[in-house]
């Protein structure tokens, strides 16, 4: 039972990164297209762009690694989503790949012209990518994608109003926590004109989330009574409590020019929100079709579980050396700094220890996940996976921040 629900927590966690990261990228190309008769609308694109240049493709490979999770693990759920919803996917997908464009063609653009066309096109298919994918999580959260390959209505299982007002929710709340980065980005860059205007847009668009948040709650009631019930209700109950408190917070933080704090308030809003859902709905993936019932071979399985446990050891170092480049805007401020070269003469702390522990923690998971059959025996085996990655993660991340110190 463990081992069938563990990828489904990777998918919940790795959509909830995807909305969180992603959706602030997806939100900057908003404000460039709600900014585009403004007389600063220049300086806000080129900033935005600056921003969030050096994450955006990082960001969207959280969309892949769901992608890949799930048609792996849950391949009859996963078959039965993509044909029903293949219209709204392919639009995102459409989008996507607009916008990648955008930002490969925007350095060689030539002429204002051109460069106006490109940015129309990077804007607009930022606010297509969240509309289309919240109309999709609206279509399955409503029931309206059935077991089967395309055994829904491939038209009102996407165009209906919950869908519709979940993706409308999904273009605000990506257009609020690009607000809300923009403006510490802003703020931390002594950038003051920028940080005003990005600190009005937070607060503008963050009531304007809440106020599409409210008004999908009246509208779920009249479409779908049961999802309204179960989110307001039993489980889903304190995510939705969370995700309110930490909106109005990350308000008040924002008004207050707190801006650091806000980035995680902001996060953790939205993040509530993939949990109560999730919780709303668990352990049912489709109308008659749960995690259990949905979920690949044993064997399948664990190779999924100690594929993302061990990529995590690789990607995780990366990620967190990228934002911190990122936030403390190395990328933004690299033209006009000197690198002076230091020459380190302490030595760092001895990570094969810690290595070899990692190495011992995955084999002793490997081994327990594929020879036992007991349940205590699988649980076991996945909290040595997860000590796989703790460990594997503070040897490869522990030199490096020793060496980063030892140079300042």
């Amino acid at each position: 039972m463990l081992l069938q629900s563990l990828p489904m927590v990777f998918i919940l966690a790795g959509l909830a990164l995807y909305v969180v990261l992603g959706g602030a990228d997806l939100g900057a190309g908003f404000w460039q297209l709600a900014t585009v008769r403004r007389s600063n609308a220049r300086d806000i694109r080129d900033y935005a762009h600056r921003s969030m240049g050096p994450v955006w493709e990082t960001n969207h490979v959280w969309l892949i690694f769901v992608l890949t999770v799930f048609w792996t693990s849950y391949p009859k759920a996963f078959g039965s989503i993509m044909s029903t919803l293949a219209i709204p996917l392919f639009i995102a997908l459409l989008g996507i790949m607009a916008r990648g464009a955008a930002y490969a063609l925007r350095a060689g653009a030539t002429t204002p012209r051109e460069s106006g066309r490109i940015d129309a096109m990077f804007a607009l298919s930022s606010v297509l990518v969240p509309f289309a994918l919240g109309t999709a999580i609206g279509a399955i959260a409503t029931n309206r994608v059935p077991v089967g390959n395309a055994a829904g209505d491939m038209w009102s299982s996407w165009l209906n109003p919950t869908s519709i007002v979940i993706g409308v929710l999904a273009v605000a709340t990506s257009a609020y926590l690009a607000a809300v980065y923009l403006a510490a980005d802003a703020g931390h860059d002594q950038e003051h004109t920028l940080e005003r205007s990005f600190r009005l847009r937070a607060l503008g668009s963050g009531v304007a989330a809440g106020t599409t948040a409210i008004g999908a709650v009246f509208v779920l009631n009249a479409d779908n009574h049961r999802l309204f019930h179960s989110l307001l209700s039993g489980r889903a109950l304190p995510a939705v409590i969370v995700s309110s408190l930490a909106g109005l917070a990350t308000l008040l933080l924002v008004y207050r020019r707190r801006y650091e704090p806000a980035r995680y308030g902001a996060s953790l809003a939205v993040a509530a929100i993939i949990a109560g859902w999730a919780l709303s709905r668990w352990p049912t993936i489709l109308p008659g079709l749960t995690v259990h019932e949905a979920a690949a071979g044993h064997d399948t399985l664990v190779c999924v579980v100690v594929a993302v446990l061990g990529g995590a050891v690789i990607l995780f170092p990366a990620l967190v050396l990228l934002f911190r480049l990122t936030l403390a805007g190395r990328f933004r401020d690299a033209e006009h700094i000197e690198v002076e070269e230091r020459t380190v003469t302490r030595v760092g702390p001895n990570a094969r220890p810690l290595a070899r522990a990692a190495g011992a923690c995955l084999i002793a998971g490997f081994g327990l996940l594929n020879i036992a059959n007991a349940t205590w025996a699988h649980a076991v085996g996945v909290a040595c996976l997860i000590g796989f990655v703790g460990l594997g993660f503070c040897a490869i991340v522990l030199p490096a921040l020793y060496r980063e110190a030892a140079t300042r």
